[in-house]
């Protein structure tokens, strides 16, 4: 405990004096997050400084392995980083696929040369990595994937399409599953490889949404050679690998409803509404709203940080991170519909300076999707269900 405590100590200490003021303040727009990459671009030099300084001290990643790119810390260590960092707000360094998702797939079913080659290139943010699961046909059937790897010697022909790959025009790498024994059962034959996105016979067109906005693709693969060595885990077992993949994909968009992403609701609606006498929200109805959230966010808070203690433990139910991705995504829904009421007819502008752009209404129509995305909210249940309450089927 006595170490623990020192540990703190040093962590608060060690970031008062590295994380610059700018990187304390609540992010304002997708422009603020670094995600790394080959042609990355920081948006202000402190972004730049924070994300070097934390690079360099192994805390893009602080609970990787050393050899890998990362902090080497244990679980608790890696609680403090996080607790200390929330304590000053300070913006999370580098958001990257990578680590949310393919790190923890490479750590579990990679090979060493495999792990030597890819994570110390995320944890550095030097590649930028994009997911290729769903299919214009595969979407939460994610098993019927028709996209074909057939083998040429030492390497895979790759053809097929893939959907909603999230900034795949970004993107330097994509990991991805393919079907390499169609003959096989509908869960085999099914294989996780990685490819570089610049190979010859990859393309990808963006989705316009309903928001303006582009963060997904259409992905085509046409003859796309890959060597057989870039294949994660098992040929034909890749299902084990997706499967484990998407508890922590479900577990990074259940993010979206924690605590601490920009300025407290509370303040963004005193801009719109203003306060009273007292100093308090001037309406009584959306102070009601609000802190109705807050109390459900505080929850969420607390399982998100209990399901990474049972996870280090070894104790997590396989199927918790559903209930989380369904719980997040729910809950961030709800917030831009509060900042929709809080902003009255003036959140409906579209396209005006003083909306930048119709940024409030554009990030309400998005998160349209976050009940989509990773998994449909009713799957989500269906999970939770079957596999967490035991219900007996229909």
């Amino acid at each position: 405990m006595a170490d623990l405590e020192k540990f703190r100590a040093e962590t608060r200490a060690w970031l008062e004096q590295n994380c610059p003021a700018e990187m304390r303040k609540p992010m304002t727009s997708d422009g603020d997050t670094f995600w790394g990459g080959r042609n990355a671009k920081f948006s202000s030099d402190a972004q730049r400084v924070w994300f070097e300084r934390m690079r360099d001290k192994g805390w893009t990643v602080p609970h990787w392995p050393r050899e890998y790119g990362g902090g080497g810390l244990d679980g608790e260590e890696a609680k403090i980083v996080r607790q200390e960092m929330a304590a000053i707000g300070a913006r999370q360094p580098l958001t990257s696929f990578g680590i949310s998702m393919l790190g923890p797939a490479l750590l579990k079913y990679g090979t060493e040369e495999q792990k030597r080659e890819h994570l110390p290139k995320i944890t550095a943010g030097l590649i930028r990595w994009c997911q290729g699961y769903s299919e214009p046909n595969a979407g939460s059937d994610l098993a019927s994937l028709q996209t074909r790897a057939v083998g040429d010697g030492d390497d895979y022909i790759i053809n097929g399409q893939k959907i909603w790959t999230s900034y795949a025009n970004y993107a330097d790498w994509i990991f991805c599953l393919v079907r390499t024994d169609p003959a096989a059962k509908k869960h085999d034959g099914i294989s996780f490889i990685l490819f570089d996105m610049t190979s010859k016979g990859v393309s990808t067109k963006p989705i316009l949404l309903i928001s303006g906005y582009s963060p997904f693709c259409e992905t085509f693969f046409d003859n796309v050679r890959v060597p057989k060595s870039h294949v994660v885990g098992t040929v034909n077992r890749g299902w084990d690998v997706a499967k484990y993949l998407l508890q922590h994909e479900r577990a990074m968009i259940s993010g979206m409803g924690e605590r601490g992403v920009g300025r407290p609701l509370g303040q963004i609606a005193a801009d719109s509404v203003g306060a009273d006498a007292q100093g308090k929200l001037d309406d009584a109805q959306l102070r009601s709203q609000i802190a109705n959230f807050e109390v459900d966010e505080a929850a969420l808070a607390a399982a998100a940080e209990r399901a990474v203690d049972l996870a280090k433990a070894g104790q997590s139910h396989p199927a918790f991170s559903s209930a989380m991705k369904y719980y997040g995504t729910e809950l961030n829904k709800r917030r831009y519909e509060i900042l929709m009421s809080a902003g009255g007819i003036d959140a409906l502008e579209w396209e005006s300076d003083r909306s930048r752009g119709g940024a409030r209404p554009r990030a309400w129509l998005r998160t349209k999707a976050n009940s989509i995305e990773g998994g449909t909210s009713e799957v989500m249940l269906g999970i939770v269900a079957k596999r967490i309450l035991d219900l007996p089927g229909a």
